[in-house]
């Protein structure tokens, strides 16, 4: 695939990319057979693929695997693909919105945990990433194209201002790392911004999770989106006007129990900070200071 043929494709089927899906065709080949080598697939593997556009992925990605399974939202996209038959026979396409697909059922389809590579428009990234956390159980791995900002959002230090919700919950159960970072140039339409393929491994967990122990999930989700929800206030006021507890004081003695000063703010907290909060917040007594 290159920029002409994407363009030319486009023209002839009268398709063009759709403002409303935030599509952005990868042109270059040896970009896409980059990914997918990043991605590291095995023979054996049944591997998801969302947002297979015009098959710039797909196809390596077939070469590869035992089986793709690629879901595409814009049906002009679908329907093209069915008159061309231009995808290999280990393809099967689907018609769907990832962000509404049952993803039990999907795995199911997979015969086990979900190996995803993921072409994203940015407008759905970062609910995407959010299905990914809230389904983890579900996964094994994931490759996904964000946008280069988003995608150091994921691994920022605390303190910084790039340290935030997806930060912290991601961190609650995967590994991320940086794999390739792509330049704006090798997309048709051009984006206005760079972008970056990062991988999210789910299992094995990572060893902080498993250092931390068994806690309220839950809890702990609603804990760290009310405390970045205001994130210019105090973790104190943060969590009282989100109503996590329904004495101030005592919201006050539960967080100086997990070690943390009332005035420390969310972009200050840990990972493992958090989970102290949340084991702290959720006993039914006050905890002594420092569990």
């Amino acid at each position: 695939m290159t920029y002409g043929k994407t363009r030319a494709i486009l023209r002839h089927q009268g398709l063009a990319p759709h403002k409303k899906l935030g599509q952005n065709f990868l042109v270059h080949r040896r970009t896409a057979e980059r990914i997918v080598g990043l991605a590291g697939p095995e023979k054996d593997d049944t591997i998801i693929e969302v947002g297979v556009g015009l098959g710039a992925l797909t196809l390596p990605l077939a070469g590869l695997v035992r089986q793709v399974i690629g879901i595409e939202a814009d049906s002009g996209l679908v329907r093209w693909h069915e008159q061309e038959h231009d995808l290999p026979a280990n393809v099967r396409l689907v018609h769907g919105d990832i962000l509404k697909i049952d993803l039990a059922e999907l795995a199911g389809q997979a015969g086990g945990r979900l190996k995803i590579i993921a072409n994203l428009p940015y407008s759905i990234s970062s609910p995407f990433l959010f299905r990914l956390i809230d389904h983890h159980e579900l996964m094994d791995w994931a490759v996904v194209m964000l946008q280069k900002e988003v995608a150091l959002r994921l691994m920022a230090e605390p303190g910084t201002k790039e340290y935030g919700i997806p930060t912290v919950l991601l961190a609650g159960c995967a590994t991320i790392e940086p794999l390739l970072e792509i330049n704006r140039e090798e997309f048709h339409p051009r984006p206005r911004v760079d972008s970056m393929v990062v991988g999210i491994s789910f299992r094995p967990l990572p060893q902080r999770v498993r250092a931390v122990g068994d806690f309220d999930r839950v809890l702990f989700k609603k804990i760290v989106h009310s405390s970045f929800g205001q994130r210019r206030k105090t973790l104190l006021n943060a969590l009282a006007a989100a109503g996590i507890a329904p004495d101030k004081k005592i919201l006050a003695q539960k967080i100086a129990a997990a070690g943390l000063p009332p005035a420390i703010r969310a972009e200050r907290l840990s990972f493992e900070q958090f989970v102290s909060l949340s084991l702290c917040i959720g006993a039914s007594e006050v905890p002594e200071k420092n569990l």
